[in-house]
């Protein structure tokens, strides 16, 4: 037995992701005495500002909103009792086709070689034993989303191996249900054309390919509190409309796919440490 604790990493592109497809894990596992350790690779200078001004219009302000967020992102890891946070503080890309996707500076727009390399150090010393972050389409094909799983999986090939490794991904079955909730809670869906419904169809796995069903319904609370804690985005999560109740009935199960492995655990998994204890 070596003595360091066993360690779980995930590698998020702003602050509030790591609430809405991680949190259950991140509060399970540090309630089970596992380190947790969360990177955030960028200061999400382009979410809302203010009254909910949005980036772009008169009045946004990319460097206050950013302070902002890193005062939320902290409390957000204070309730989810996340170990360790790490920021890598690139500038916030926007959605796929912003203009700042194309800012110098940009999380999209760094090599993957450099952002690589500084996680690299992270992996060092940390050494976890799980590592979490998206898939190759950083899940619906946001551009930081998408550099966080290319750095991650550049800076897994700088280092020693890591026993396991998770993309999030959610079951086509839970995203059904989800279209349906946000209907029942009022929200405007318009009715997508032929490209974008095909395009959301294409989200998440089917159940059948999902490698890790983890139960953390015990933990719904706090997932549903550290996302209330990122308020200036508050217009943006929809999920907090629904209450705590309804949150943990339809968020109280994480799913991942695993992609890399030495331990030879069977899937489907419930636990990310199966095979590590």
């Amino acid at each position: 037995m070596n003595d360091r604790p066993l360690t779980l990493m995930a590698v998020h592109a702003h602050p509030d992701d790591e609430a809405t497809g991680t949190g259950g894990v991140l509060a399970r596992y540090a309630a089970e005495g596992i380190r947790t350790v969360l990177v955030t690779c960028t200061d999400g200078g382009c979410g809302d500002g203010p009254g909910g001004v949005k980036p772009g219009d008169p009045g946004h302000d990319p460097a206050a909103v950013a302070l902002m967020r890193r005062q939320e992102l902290e409390a957000s890891c204070d309730i989810l009792k996340i170990s360790h946070l790490e920021t890598l503080d690139y500038a916030d890309s926007g959605m796929m086709g912003w203009p700042a996707n194309d800012a110098p500076g940009s999380f999209w727009q760094t090599p993957v070689e450099e952002g690589a390399a500084r996680l690299a150090e992270l992996l060092r010393r940390y050494r976890p034993d799980v590592v979490i972050t998206y898939d190759e389409n950083g899940f619906y094909g946001h551009p930081d989303h998408i550099q966080a799983n290319r750095i991650t999986m550049a800076a897994l090939k700088m280092t020693a191996p890591t026993p396991k490794v998770y993309w999030t991904t959610a079951p086509r079955s839970m995203m059904r249900r989800f279209g349906e909730t946000m209907r029942e809670f009022g929200a405007d869906v318009p009715e997508p054309d032929p490209a974008e419904a095909a395009a959301i169809a294409e989200i998440g796995l089917p159940d059948e390919e999902i490698t890790a069903w983890v139960d953390t319904t015990a933990f719904g609370g706090q997932k549903y509190d550290a996302l209330a804690a990122h308020a200036s985005q508050g217009e943006n999560i929809f999920f907090l409309k629904m209450g705590r109740e309804r949150f943990t009935e339809l968020m109280g199960v994480e799913t991942f796919v695993r992609v890399q492995d030495t331990t030879g655990a069977a899937t489907p998994e419930n636990d990310l440490f199966a095979g590590l204890r």
